[in-house]
This record gives C-alpha cells, sequence and structure tokens, in this order.
C-alpha cells in the first residue's frame, strides 16, 4: 500500500504511515539514492500529492518553493520572494513550516509570516498574505514555524496575534479571513490537528510563543462555530523556549508535552466539551518531535539537548514511564586525515510508525528500524545516510520513496545541505 504525503506529518497529521512492502534491511551500503537536491538553508519537509512534490528552503536572500517529481527531482517550477530573516539565535535563516497540497493548491507559510497560495501545476500566485504585518505579529525566537492546516474549504493558522486572534481561519481559495479565537497566547512552532472527539469535531492547537512570563498552552476550538471550547495552561517554562510537539489525539485524550523543566500532560476532553488533566509526566519532555501511539503506550525521542536524549516509552493509562534508553553503538567515520571510531546514536530523533515497525530518523544523519514494545526497544537495522548535524525534519515516505532534509553540511560523505530521496522499496 502507498500514499501521498500532502503536508506536514503526512496525510494523518501524525508520525503514522500506511506505506507497506519496504525495505527489511538497508545493506550494507544503506538504501538506493535516487536523486538529491542541493538546498539553501532551512527546516522545511517536502510535501508530495501524485507526481507533484513541493519544497520550501531559502537560497541567498530569497524564499525559494521548488515543484518536482517525486520520482526523478525533475523541476516543474519554482516561485520565489525577497526575505531578510535572520532567527535571533543564529542557528538558520530558513523557513521552518512545510507546505501544504490540498486539491490544486499549494499553501506555503514563510519564516516571517507571509502566507501564499499557488496553484500546484504552475506555481502562479492565487492569493497572498502578510500575516505577520496585517495582525502586527512579533518575530518569536525562531521566526514562524507552524504549518497550516486545511479543513474543507478552510486553512487555518496558529497566528498568536498579540490581543488576538490566536488561531484563525481563512478561506482557502480566496484568503479571506472566516473566523478568529483567542486572545492571549502567542503562537507556537507546532502544528494544529484536527480531530473527531467525543462525536464532534475539535481542532487542537499547542500554543504559546515570546512572552514574560511565559505563558501557553492547548487551545480546544469547535472549528465549524469558530469558537474556544477550553484552554489548557501547558507551557515551556523559560522564556527562551519552544513549543514545537504537536498534539496527540487518541480517543478522548490528548497529549501535550514541551522541554524546558515541563514534560508532558494528558488531558481527557469531558462529555460537556470541557477536560480533565489524568496525569503528568517531567520526564517526558518532547522538543520538536511529536510522539506515536501504540497499544496504550506513547513512544518518542525525550530531552531537551543531546546529551538529555533518549527513546522513551510511556504507559497512556496512568504515564508511568516504561523505559528510557539511550541507543548506542560504535561505527566508523571517515576524515580528511584518515577513520576514526566513534560512538553513534540517534540523539533527539524523529519516529515513523509504519510496515508493522518504527523507522527512526536520527539527528546526525543516522536510519534505524526499530521494533518498540513495552518490554523494550530493539534496532532491527541501521544504517547512516551522512553525518551532519541538524537532521530535525522529519522523515517523509510516499510511494516507498524516503526523503530525508540534511540541514547542514555532512563531514561523511563530505557534501552541503541537500533534499535526498532513497528507495525504500522492498526488491
Amino acid at each position: 500500500m502507498t500514499e501521498d504525503w500532502p503536508a506536514f506529518l503526512g496525510a494523518h497529521g501524525m508520525p503514522v504511515s500506511n506505506e507497506t512492502l519496504l525495505l527489511k534491511e538497508f545493506g550494507e551500503s544503506g538504501p538506493a539514492l535516487v536523486w538529491e537536491l542541493a538546498k539553501g538553508t532551512g527546516y522545511s519537509s517536502p510535501s508530495i500529492r501524485g507526481d507533484y512534490l513541493v519544497y520550501l528552503h531559502r537560497s541567498g536572500s530569497e524564499v525559494v518553493v521548488e515543484c518536482m517529481h517525486p520520482e526523478t527531482g525533475e523541476q516543474y517550477w519554482d516561485f520565489r520572494y525577497r526575505t531578510d530573516f535572520e532567527d535571533r539565535y543564529g542557528y538558520n535563516n530558513g523557513p521552518r513550516s512545510s507546505p501544504v497540497i490540498d486539491g490544486d493548491y499549494v499553501f506555503v507559510y514563510g519564516p516571517q509570516g507571509r502566507l501564499h497560495c499557488l496553484l500546484l501545476n504552475t506555481g502562479q500566485v492565487v492569493w497572498r498574505r502578510d500575516i505577520a504585518a496585517e495582525f502586527k505579529v512579533p518575530q518569536d525566537f525562531f521566526g514562524t514555524a507552524t504549518t497550516p492546516l486545511v479543513d474543507g474549504d478552510n486553512l487555518i493558522l496558529n497566528i498568536g496575534a498579540p490581543g488576538g486572534p490566536e488561531v484563525a481561519a481563512f478561506d482557502k481559495c480566496t484568503g479571506r479571513m472566516l473566523w478568529g479565537v483567542g486572545d492571549q497566547w502567542g503562537a507556537s512552532y507546532a502544528t494544529p490537528v484536527l480531530a473527531t472527539v467525543r462525536n464532534s469535531a475539535r481542532l487542537f492547537v499547542l500554543g504559546g510563543g515570546e512572552s514574560r512570563p511565559p505563558t501557553g498552552g492547548l487551545l480546544s476550538i469547535d472549528p465549524r462555530r469558530g469558537s474556544l471550547v477550553f484552554r489548557f495552561p501547558w507551557r515551556s517554562r523559560s522564556y527562551e523556549s519552544v513549543n514545537a510537539s504537536c498534539p496527540v489525539v487518541v480517543g478522548n485524550t490528548v497529549l501535550v508535552s514541551a522541554t524546558y523543566r515541563t514534560g508532558a500532560a494528558l488531558v481527557e476532553v469531558q462529555p460537556d466539551g470541557g477536560y480533565e488533566k489524568r496525569w503528568e509526566n517531567p520526564d517526558f519532555d518532547l522538543h520538536w518531535t511529536t510522539a506515536v501511539y501504540e497499544d496504550g503506550h506513547y513512544y518518542a525521542f525525550s530531552g531537551r539537548n543531546e546529551p538529555d536524549a533518549k527513546l522513551t516509552c510511556v504507559r497512556a493509562s496512568d504515564g508511568a514511564t516504561v523505559w528510557s534508553e539511550v541507543l548506542e553503538w560504535q561505527e566508523t567515520v571517515r576524515l580528511r586525515d584518515g577513520t576514526r571510531t566513534v560512538y553513534g546514536t540517534p540523539y533527539r530523533g524523529n519516529l515513523l510508525k509504519m510496515d508493522g515497525r518504527y523507522l527512526a530518523l536520527g539527528e546526525h544523519g543516522h536510519l534505524l528500524w526499530l521494533d518498540l514494545k513495552p518490554s523494550g526497544p530493539e534496532i532491527l537495522d541501521r544504517t547512516r545516510l551522512f553525518l551532519a548535524r541538524e537532521t530535525w525534519s522529519p522523515p517523509v515516505v510516499s510511494r516507498g520513496l524516503l526523503y530525508v532534509s540534511q540541514n547542514s553540511r555532512s563531514i561523511d560523505p563530505p557534501a552541503g545541505p541537500r533534499l535526498l530521496c532513497f528507495d525504500l522499496r522492498a526488491r
């Protein structure tokens, strides 16, 4: 089975894929490289629908939207606009958000809060709005990173405007604003999640940008009426922080998590639309990755920094940590003056559940097949695609092809930032 990957975290809005018939083993040299694109700066992931792949990055002083054939990398078109964005900590001056493909349209939300609707087949501008300028949204620590969400005819944004709206919906065909809710919290770096809870459509948004004191948390919104149902305060405790992990909805429960001395909390939506907090776990602190739920347990790489990173299993019923382990091994790295044996680990990786296993992309470029159970983790196979820091963009799999954003220069092999396409299909 294969499927499109039309937006951040795919067709399901969570790190789960229906892809099957994939490689069981990577082989000595890893999965075959199909094509690569030399890219500029940014942390975006590609989005795919049919014969179209759309990717967002920055080249020089321009934000670049590239549309390519997903199997060959052949370019159809590109769209560019000027930018002078710089994040305040000097990590990267490129876009963080991922494109969203819906029908004949592509929606891109740049690092300075500029929203564009483009035609998928030509790249022609249908409409545009400078959200940051219109709503007077100040630049957050790392710019605009949340990805838009399509809900029927609505395009939903976590705006975080001072005095509101926190979240707004726009007509996806015209860009006209339809509703806006909330007036307290700034925008986070997380992407909104749509789910059915208690037989009602609900929009869950983790909010909370730059503020003194730091404020933010989970918003529950009725997307049909454009009204706020409840807010649950849950925010990284440090002023200089990141709320980037997307809410995880399972049944009538919602998991939220943040680093910076915070951890995770599970709330249960009540029949009257309100909530009750079921538990907290201060050690299940997810930085930018989103947890995966399976059989009564959550799995994710937790930890704020590289030395803190662990692969963790948490029981959904009471929030207890079942296990938390560092996956580690020895490997050989080729350097200019020879080779060196080092310890490898995924650090703060991203998980993708599919084909009966978990694919893990480590933040230095390692790729692993994992078997994750309450009894513990098992590495089924592993390889290294490259050795480079800041591999923070989630992996994308569509039609058996794996897409990985290498966001910084690689040591082994020596190479600049690239978008890489690998063949993950079983032979």
